[in-house]
């Protein structure tokens, strides 16, 4: 009990969130930004959309199925579309975003706002609805550009095969590079009475608020020697790393609750998310708990997998938050208990 005291001094209290009977679905479609990424041998590229399950309890279950490098077109064609409409049941969700991969030139890929991109946002909307389903429609995050001159036809995939280089700049004030592929969206849901989510301002004022070298601090931008698994840098301005996603994710889940009342019953917030699957901002409990402060509370979601008792250093206090099917061992949470 000595020893207890001595790892406990801090208050923890273990909150355990209770499974729901009545699970309600919602499916992401969309491209890069959006989609679940492979976190072998370190890599630290994250979609928002992967990092969406840690803000809302378990009432809700976040099945992304966004893909690198898909347009509405190729979305649709290679026959993604139809897999997620398969599985919707009433009253699940459907977050559709498009936009990055619809602009680009490549013939599978492109589609025209005001004709064919309106008419696969149209068909996403009307067939989710046939299913007894509800969409919300977003259109494209904003990409990091403080350059005049970009050009725009770069495949954003193409971005994680290139190294580090010095970022050109000739604008203080963030650079449009969607055009009418941001309004596009807006004007369907407008027509057919769908949620809208200004993912694109929403996340303009995020970067532009945090400036050009801050928001470095979002993306994949990391100089020769700043990330062990990308030793020569790297200069991407698309895609999220772990901090970008979170920040992106819990952005858009409270532009998303204000949208939908039945959302916004089940939406949280949590300083911290642990999850060995990478769906959150850290890969074990110990350095969520490491990087807790000492001068306030810390709230930590464990979304998944099974962990040993941390070390708490004394003084910290920390609040856990379990999964169904997660936490911490069960000597432990009787001893938490107890230390109460």
């Amino acid at each position: 009990m000595r020893k207890l005291s001595i790892l406990f001094t801090a208050l923890v209290i273990l909150l355990v969130t209770a499974s729901s009977s009545k699970q309600v679905t919602i499916f992401m479609i969309g491209d890069s930004t959006m989609a679940d990424k492979d976190i072998r041998n370190g890599n630290t590229e994250r979609g928002w959309g992967m990092v969406l399950q840690g803000c809302f309890d378990e009432s809700i279950l976040v099945d992304n199925h966004a893909l690198n490098g898909r347009s509405s077109k190729s979305f649709i064609n290679e026959g993604h579309w139809q897999k997620v409409l398969d599985k919707i049941k009433p009253g699940d969700y459907v977050f559709i975003q498009f936009g990055h991969n619809d602009e680009k030139p490549k013939p599978d890929r492109h589609t025209t706002p005001g004709t064919t991109f309106d008419a696969n946002l149209a068909k996403f909307v009307a067939e989710t609805r046939a299913k007894g389903g509800n969409p919300i429609l977003f259109n494209a995050v904003v990409r990091r550009n403080f350059y005049r001159e970009n050009d725009n036809s770069v495949y954003d995939e193409s971005l994680r095969e290139t190294t580090y280089t010095e970022e050109k700049i000739n604008s203080d004030t963030l650079i449009d590079t969607h055009g009418a592929y941001v309004s596009a969206p807006r004007n369907v849901a407008h027509k057919m009475n769908v949620p809208f989510v200004d993912a694109n301002k929403i996340t303009h004022d995020i970067e532009q608020g945090m400036g050009i070298v801050g928001s470095r601090k979002l993306h994949m931008w990391y100089k020769p020697g700043e990330n062990s698994v990308i030793p020569n840098g790297r200069h991407d301005n698309t895609h999220y790393n772990i901090y970008g996603a979170h920040v992106v994710a819990n952005a858009l889940a409270d532009a998303i609750a204000e949208q939908v009342s039945i959302l916004k019953k089940h939406r949280r917030h949590y300083d911290f998310v642990v999850s060995k699957r990478g769906k959150g901002n850290f890969l074990s409990l110990q350095s969520a708990v490491d990087a807790a402060p000492s001068n306030k509370k810390t709230t930590i979601l464990i979304l998944d997998g099974k962990w040993e008792n941390p070390v708490i250093e004394k003084g910290k206090k920390i609040e856990f938050v379990k999964y169904s099917g997660s936490g911490i061992s069960t000597t432990v949470n009787s001893e938490l208990r107890r230390s109460l």
